[in-house]
């Protein structure tokens, strides 16, 4: 996969390149060698590209001292049999971030995933072991597009709502977010003009609640053309989640955290149950509980003789996660780092299972060590980074856990972006 530039090579220059495999963080890995360079080359990550493809590239980064250099591929010479017309080109090369997958097939998009996946799992864990990906439902029918129920733009020195350039703060315009919702691409939100710099966020729920757009943190009235000064008015919405026969409803800050794929919380919660198994009477631990996605079944499946304890740091999801869990007395909600709850031993001695579904930095190895402490026989893992992932299942394995199963979720379609639910048992 190596190539020859011709010359000293800087960004902007173009120079051909043999891609080679995925890596983690959305790119291929190619080797270009420079004049007097004998050994295998620079390697450079290469966005908008497949492996086998023969590209042109654009370098965007270079430096004599960099451990490696970053370039998008603007022209295929020989393409991919996974290679499709982008459905997103403002996100293409030059363009703004969220859609560095748009230019392949969705299928290949999940084995892309998966391969990332197996690579930090070997790499950072030692554990070999083949990771499915499973699409989302409705996901190949709307050709991985129309999934976000949460959207974010920034508006340019002239109004118009835009998104960043990739690995910039300049902020590009778009005429264009094929990955929104039918129900926000009808608030016509591109069409509008905002004052310079403003912040818009938007959100509708996949259960039919009304949209809700805020500009920077404030509710905002559409048919007005501004911000809604009433102290009381709307800021949340509501959200269903329905699992088989059972269905939760939740409260949820429109500025809180929330999956944005339109079927990732019943998704998740699905899988986090299954993998839980029978848990009826018994204590389960629910770190980084958020507004209570997980913690409002988890009440249900412990039953009345069983108990939950949630723990969250950030005040607004804990404001959240009171509300939705206000009726089931049998579980205890602990506001505060998790780390420092866990070591402070506000949550108990000894539980039956552990939910943690940490940010993307993961969990680390004092929670990952204190969690071992409570001696729990199993603990499920929801991971929305590969490489956090794989760190923590080492964690985990040097306090006595094993890998017992791994299954990716495709909630980010079209970017490299994808959520992992592990099983791991002592």
């Amino acid at each position: 996969m190596g190539s020859e530039a011709r010359g000293a090579a800087a960004p902007g220059d173009l120079v051909e390149l043999e891609v080679g495999p995925v890596a983690h963080g959305g790119h291929c890995v190619a080797r270009l060698r420079t004049p007097g360079d004998d050994g295998p080359g620079r390697v450079v990550f290469v966005r908008h590209a497949l492996p086998g493809e023969q590209v042109v590239a654009r370098l965007t980064e270079t430096g004599d001292t960099a451990r490696f250099w970053r370039a998008d591929a603007v022209d295929v010479l020989e393409a991919s049999p996974d290679r499709v017309d982008s459905a997103w080109p403002e996100a293409g090369p030059g363009g703004v971030g969220g859609g560095e997958l748009a230019h392949v097939r969705p299928a290949a998009q999940r084995a892309w995933k998966a391969a990332v996946l197996a690579e930090q799992l070997q790499r950072l864990a030692r554990v070999e072991r083949t990771v499915p990906v499973r699409a989302l439902p409705g996901d190949d029918e709307r050709g991985g597009l129309g999934w976000r129920t949460r959207v974010g733009f920034l508006a340019d020195r002239e109004g118009r709502a835009g998104m960043r350039r990739f690995r910039s703060h300049d902020v590009v315009a778009v005429s264009s977010m094929p990955l929104m919702s039918d129900a926000l691409a009808d608030l016509d939100l591109l069409g509008r003009r905002w004052s310079g710099g403003a912040r818009i966020e938007a959100v509708a729920p996949a259960g039919g609640d009304a949209p809700i757009v805020l500009v920077d943190d404030q509710p905002f009235d559409l048919r007005r053309g501004k911000v809604d000064p009433r102290p009381n008015a709307r800021s949340a919405v509501r959200e269903q989640v329905r699992v088989g026969e059972r269905e939760w409803a939740y409260r949820v800050a429109a500025a809180g955290f929330w999956q944005v794929h339109r079927e990732a919380p019943a998704a998740l919660t699905g899988a986090v149950l299954d993998a839980l198994g029978d848990v009826d009477g018994g204590r389960v631990l629910d770190l980084y509980s958020g507004a209570g996605l997980f913690t409002l079944p988890l009440a249900d499946a412990v039953g009345s003789s069983g108990s939950v304890v949630a723990v969250e740091g950030d005040a607004r999801a804990v404001r959240d996660a009171r509300r939705n869990l206000h009726d089931r007395p049998r579980v205890a909600l602990h506001g505060g780092d998790v780390a420092e709850v866990l070591t402070s031993g506000a949550a108990g001695a000894g539980v039956d299972a552990v939910v943690l579904d940490p940010p993307r930095v993961g969990a680390g190895r004092d929670v990952v060590r204190a969690v071992a402490g409570l001696a729990p026989r199993r603990v499920v893992y929801v991971a929305c980074d590969p490489a956090a992932l794989a760190r923590d299942v080492a964690y985990l394995a040097e306090e006595g856990y094993g890998l017992a199963d791994v299954t990716g979720y495709d909630l980010f379609p079209m970017t490299h972006h994808v959520e992992a639910v592990a099983v791991l048992e002592r």
